[in-house]
């Protein structure tokens, strides 16, 4: 199919960004790097009066690194963020995430903050921002704000970003220094979304999951230093839980049984490295 006809506007700075989205509101979509909203548009499945791209905007694309953190602008390519240097050392858990999502060649042309802009419970990038509890932050013509992970996502493809704002930057805070970090996913094949994906963050008090693929948002857990049937039972009760539905990719059942299994492995995993 063909998209339906549409304006397009070539943004030269994000104060231009947010003007136009404030007078056209929901008839306005953002396009920075394509792989989401290119498909939509030629499926229909998104018919905006105006389509506004931002991917020349050069304030947009520059990664910034301070005090351990990351902060993505909304044009900085996936690619970008997995060859920024030293990114195993200061967020293993993002560079043990990035080399699963597509393939180099989406890589190349998608943008971090679009992944979490179209809310796929499936993505890597949501679940990494839950697991990791970032940030997002919203500019409009009104201003700008912050937005915590646990409260950005709302549903299936659901944001709290209103009609008339775009995601100008996401923050991965600085990594633990005594965590260990393990990521797990489980797809059809290689470069598809993820049946069921798992994040493990371990400290010495505590143990973190995150799973996604299974419910409408990828879902975190906390619980002590479990061992042994404890854990499992921890687990069994997250897997159960959890929305899991049946759909041509696979069942609840298979999904739960992820949930379980490939939870302990990362877990396990990630206390390994913690040690």
């Amino acid at each position: 199919m063909k998209p339906a006809p549409f304006d397009f506007v070539r943004a030269a700075h994000v104060e231009e960004v947010a003007s136009l989205l404030g007078e056209e509101g929901d008839a306005a979509r953002v396009l920075a790097g394509g792989q989401s909203l290119l498909p939509m548009l030629s499926m229909r499945l998104a018919q905006p009066a105006v389509v506004v791209d931002i991917s020349r905007i050069e304030a947009l694309e520059m990664i910034r690194q301070d005090g351990g953190a990351i902060t993505v602008p909304a044009a900085a390519r996936q690619a970008a963020l997995l060859n920024l240097p030293g990114l195993t050392e200061t967020h293993p858990l993002l560079a043990m995430a990035l080399p699963w999502i597509g393939h180099p060649q989406t890589r190349a042309r998608g943008t971090v903050c679009g992944s979490l802009a179209h809310a796929d419970p499936s993505a890597e990038l949501p679940l990494c921002l839950i697991a990791l509890q970032g940030s997002v932050t919203l500019r409009s013509s009104r201003g700008t704000r912050k937005v915590g992970a646990a409260d950005f996502f709302q549903g299936m493809m659901t944001t709290v970003c209103a009609d008339d704002e775009m995601i100008e930057e996401v923050l991965f805070p600085a990594r633990h220094q005594d965590a260990g970090y393990a990521f797990r996913e489980f797809a059809r094949r290689d470069g598809d979304f993820a049946i069921v994906a798992c994040a493990a963050v371990v400290m010495p008090e505590s143990i973190e999951l995150t799973v996604g693929g299974v419910d409408d948002i990828p879902v975190r857990r906390q619980w002590g230093r479990l061992e042994g049937s404890a854990l499992d039972d921890a687990l069994n009760e997250m897997a159960w839980s959890l929305n899991a539905r049946d759909d041509q990719h696979a069942n609840a059942r298979l999904r739960r049984d992820l949930v379980r299994s490939m939870g302990r492995d990362v877990i396990e995993e990630a206390r390994a490295c913690s040690d």
